[in-house]
C-alpha cells in the first residue's frame, strides 16, 4: 500500500467509500475508518499501520499545501 488510491481500494472492500468534497477531509474520514476497521478485527495490525502511514503522510501533503 503506497498511496491513497491504495488506501481508498482497501475501504472499498468493505463498503466504505468517501467523499466529502475536500481532500483534506476525505484523507481525516478515510483515517477514522481505518481505525474502525481496526479495532473491529477486520484489518490486520501491518495493514492497519501501512494505511496510517499512507494517511498520515498525504495529510501532511494537503496541509502544505
Amino acid at each position: 500500500m503506497k498511496t491513497l488510491y491504495d488506501v481508498q481500494q482497501l475501504l472499498k472492500k468493505f463498503g466504505v467509500f468517501v467523499y466529502v468534497g475536500k481532500r483534506l477531509w476525505d484523507i481525516e474520514l478515510m483515517a477514522l475508518e481505518i481505525d474502525n476497521l481496526y479495532q473491529a478485527g477486520v484489518i490486520d495490525k501491518q495493514t492497519f499501520l501501512n494505511a496510517k502511514l499512507v494517511l498520515t503522510r498525504e495529510h501532511r501533503v494537503e496541509e502544505n499545501n
